[in-house]
């Protein structure tokens, strides 16, 4: 549990079946870094080396960059760069970033993590969107604030978005929780992190300590209302502990 599941990363391959008349695109996620004392940045430096090696068109990372207080932000910018040279990325924060919800035990407000990011070249998709083209087929990009952190603005994330029937919508959101908030909006996949796949996979049991109210989604690819959720178990952990739930680097096909 303790000192050999947490370093032992894994590669999650997901195929999303949407517009398949364009250019299949990959995207990778990573997501739930935590970096701590727990986390080591060259933990986070192996999970950028696996998912660069898989080529990806896209790449988004979906928040808790931080578990709490962190003095090595420089060095953080300078591993994750190598993801913004690579291939377009997108980010959006997660409850332990800064803000309201992590408060005293961490940073009151999330301007480290925003530094760390632009430092990096990585786009911060904070209730925006973005339009891009990869490989000749049309992407928006939307990003939302963190549920837990009441940062969640979801009109102010999708205004000026539409559904076009030639382009297809990846929204990143931090907290799985948060479908219902966006439920009316125009999206097809959404990267979700927070729950680590519930760190604590216990047999006859399940996952009893995901941070979620809605245990169905705490892990893995899951359709709802013909969309797609996409939930990955993360890079790092709370604690130091995994049991039956390694970490994960994903990789999302869709097309």
């Amino acid at each position: 549990m303790r000192f050999w599941e947490p370093g032992w990363l894994q590669v999650g391959r997901h195929n999303i079946p949407i517009g398949k008349d364009r250019p299949r695109l990959s995207i990778l996620q990573l997501s739930d870094f935590h970096a701590s004392s727990v986390v080591s940045l060259e933990q986070i430096a192996e999970s950028v080396d696996m998912g660069l090696a898989l080529k990806p068109d896209i790449i988004c990372l979906t928040g808790d960059f931080i578990t709490s207080k962190y003095d090595a932000f420089d060095a953080y910018a300078a591993v994750l760069k190598r993801l913004a040279d690579n291939s377009p990325t997108f980010a959006c924060l997660g409850n332990h970033d800064g803000g309201r919800w992590i408060g005293r035990r961490g940073y009151t407000d999330t301007s480290n993590i925003r530094s760390v990011l632009s430092k990096a070249g990585i786009r911060l998709l904070h209730n925006e969107s973005t339009e891009i083209a990869v490989k000749g087929r049309s992407l928006t990009m939307v990003g939302v604030g963190d549920l837990w952190a009441e940062e969640l603005d979801a009109d102010r994330a999708f205004a000026g978005v539409k559904a076009k029937p030639d382009s297809t919508t990846v929204l990143l959101s931090h907290n799985p929780d948060s479908k219902t908030d966006v439920s009316a909006y125009p999206w097809q996949v959404m990267l979700c992190g927070h729950t680590h796949g519930g760190q604590l996979y216990l047999p006859l049991i399940g996952r009893p300590f995901a941070p979620v109210r809605d245990k169905r989604y705490v892990a893995g690819l899951c359709p709802w209302n013909d969309r797609w959720i996409h939930i990955t178990r993360g890079v790092g952990n709370l604690h130091g502990m995994r049991f039956n739930c390694p970490p994960e680097v994903s990789l999302i096909t869709v097309g």
